[in-house]
């Protein structure tokens, strides 16, 4: 019987989804603005077991967007403190936290158990490729987020086959690695889902405090993975778009779970998106 913390999804998804929902895995890779929002709304929609894998901490720069960040958790596990928040939202759901940066190496075991859904939101490019080679290799259904950063327009963000993602240009050399490092055609439909934006990226802004470079102030420092230190270029970033490209990802792995319709394909994905008028044009003279 469904729980009543469940009521209002029940009354859209039925007995059956909802118990669907409760049978079923999915595991998030990477825990950052993204994943984080994803997590939370598949725990509120009641998958019963979800998976956090994120080897990151805490810094005091996620703060602006990421659910995890807030006094008294700097410096802590992202999955972790991720974890502990979704057992308190449903204390019968089934979540793991597991602090590791996921490679080709790790591939394997973090795939364990196989889940029914991955929600891949990845920002490092390598073992993001490698990823969703894998899951298509493997079988494994996969909803993948594009670049969520440099964006201000929630209203942008779309899903579609990664094939047809456009504007993003991270999304675009993403789909060229996959060709050149995998093998993997993109020009066509590949069965991986996107959810990206077709707002263009807005260069990032130097700061006062950067005194004429930017400076890395999260806790894992020089991790030699991924740190902010060796980036090119620290892009900005909002709570209200991460938090909407998690959402997106989460309902593509409900409705994916459920076996309810997936989103149409995009109609001339080639057009370029219509710009919006920056003033009112006043009615003429009568």
């Amino acid at each position: 019987m469904t729980h009543r913390r469940f009521d209002r999804t029940a009354r859209l998804l039925g007995d059956d989804g909802v118990a669907r929902l409760a049978s079923a895995t999915v595991t998030v890779f990477g825990v950052g603005g993204v994943g984080a929002s994803a997590a939370e709304a598949l725990v509120r929609s009641g998958v019963g077991r979800v998976i956090l894998v994120d080897y990151d901490r805490i810094c005091v720069t996620n703060v602006n967007r990421q659910l995890h960040a807030m006094k008294g958790t700097l410096g802590k596990p992202k999955a972790a403190v991720m974890a502990e928040r979704l057992r308190l939202v449903n204390p019968d759901a089934v979540i793991e936290a597991r602090a590791e940066f996921y490679t080709a190496g790790t591939s394997a075991r973090l795939l364990v158990p196989e889940p029914d859904v991955v929600i891949e939101a990845i920002d490092h490019m390598a073992a993001k490729l490698h990823l969703i080679a894998t899951c298509l290799r493997d079988r494994l259904r996969c909803v993948s987020a594009m670049g969520a950063a440099a964006r201000l327009d929630p209203t942008a963000v779309r899903i579609a086959d990664l094939s047809e993602t456009r504007v993003d240009p991270f999304a675009r050399d993403l789909r060229r690695n996959l060709r050149r490092k995998h093998g993997i055609d993109c020009t066509r439909p590949v069965g991986v889902w996107a959810v990206f934006s077709d707002e263009p990226p807005i260069a990032p802004r130097a700061l006062a405090y950067d005194d004429g470079g930017f400076r890395c102030v999260c806790p894992g420092g020089d991790n030699g993975v991924n740190d902010c230190e060796h980036r090119n270029r620290i892009e900005g970033s909002v709570a209200f778009v991460p938090s909407v490209f998690g959402a997106a990802a989460a309902s593509l792995a409900v409705k994916l779970l459920c076996g309810l319709p997936l989103p149409r394909p995009l109609v001339d994905a080639d057009a370029p998106r219509p710009r919006r008028p920056t003033r009112l044009t006043p009615a003429p003279a009568s």
